[in-house]
């Protein structure tokens, strides 16, 4: 069984110096937490797989597409593969669960490999 606690994914991302910790990948799902300062920046650019958010403490507004949102506590956003999205406004430390379906970077790495067969068949 995998079983995680959010106090020590915390600590496990802080000693990284990272925003993003991967705790959890399969081939059709990933988890991360995710952790932006107050007044910090999001530098995120849109992902080739479905994304949901699970705010777990903080607040901020959330952009996806041309929509924005305020988010708290428990706030649940799903993103739709390409869509660009970004949190902003950030008032309180912002620490959320992601989950990714398939995993993150999964489909870039078909596509890829898609290419590379592609290129080898021709040759």
């Amino acid at each position: 069984m995998n079983s995680f606690e959010i106090h020590r994914l915390r600590l496990e991302r802080e000693a990284t110096g990272r925003a993003y910790l991967e705790f959890l990948r399969a081939p059709d799902l990933s988890l991360g937490l995710y952790v932006l300062p107050a007044g910090g920046r999001d530098p995120q650019s849109p992902h080739t797989e479905d994304e949901a958010y699970y705010v777990v403490s903080g607040r901020a507004r959330v952009r996806v597409g041309a929509e924005t949102q305020l988010v708290g506590p428990g706030s649940i956003v799903f993103v739709e593969a390409g869509i660009p999205h970004r949190f902003e406004e950030i008032e309180e430390e912002l620490t959320v669960l992601v989950v990714f379906g398939p995993a993150e970077g999964s489909r870039k790495q078909d596509r890829s490999n898609e290419a590379a067969t592609r290129e080898d068949a021709t040759r």
